[in-house]
């Protein structure tokens, strides 16, 4: 039996471990390990729109959020949106997060989550949710918000997109959300030599946040850099 796209992805989702260090204040977060429903509705996801072993486009996030993929377990899918678009209810947790609005919204235009997914695959450079000790608590952090978390990771980041690159995914163009998470790629890609063509989007949750009157503008420009 052939092994499929969400066989693959599976494998590399329940083996995750980010064993490195972090600067002090910094923590990582595993819901993969943290919740074993997320594990759960992560699979049913990767089967219902991956079983397959087609070429996708890659489109990278910056790393994934606690209340978006560090909870469902799938980038920019919060629990909503699992539910009422992709037909897969999550139990033990309910989840809002700005970016999956704007990306299920684009989604559609696309022509809906089957087609979307059987053409693009998305995910982080860094797999895992970051977050960072604040006096009012832990928030979400990015990877790339202090340099010496960032030198931590590097590696760890180059390993993890050689091994989403296997998964059959076209190098010679990538799709890169926020034009900082961009300027770190570029690093990583000068040194690794990953992809052929950086396309670099705004990301869903600066446009929700600042552009949102002009959100048609923004889904336009993600579909056509897409169907090109």
């Amino acid at each position: 039996m052939n092994t499929t796209f969400a066989d693959h992805i599976i494998e590399f989702n329940k083996s995750l471990r980010y064993t490195g260090t972090l600067p002090e204040g910094f923590e990582v977060l595993n819901p993969y390990l943290d919740n074993p429903e997320t594990l759960t509705v992560m699979q049913k996801f990767y089967q219902k729109y991956y079983d397959d072993s087609s070429r996708r486009k890659f489109m990278i996030g910056i790393n994934p959020s606690r209340h978006g993929a560090g909870v469902t377990g799938i980038p920019f899918t919060d629990t909503k949106r699992l539910e009422n678009v992709c037909g897969i209810k999550m139990e033990s947790a309910h989840t809002h997060e700005i970016s999956s609005v704007f990306m299920y919204d684009m989604i559609e235009e696309y022509g809906g989550a089957d087609l979307f997914y059987r053409e693009v695959y998305i995910n982080s450079p860094f797999p895992l949710a970051i977050v960072r000790k604040t006096k009012t608590g832990w928030l979400n952090a990015n990877y790339y918000d202090d340099k010496e978390l960032f030198n931590s990771v590097k590696d760890f980041m180059i390993e993890s997109l050689k091994k989403h690159i296997s998964l059959n995914l076209d190098t010679s163009e990538v799709f890169i959300l926020g034009k900082k998470n961009a300027d770190f790629i570029s690093k990583l890609n000068k040194e690794a030599k990953l992809f052929d063509t950086m396309t670099v989007l705004e990301h869903p949750r600066y446009i929700q946040q600042y552009k949102s009157k002009e959100k048609q503008l923004y889904i336009d420009k993600y579909i056509l850099a897409l169907k090109k």
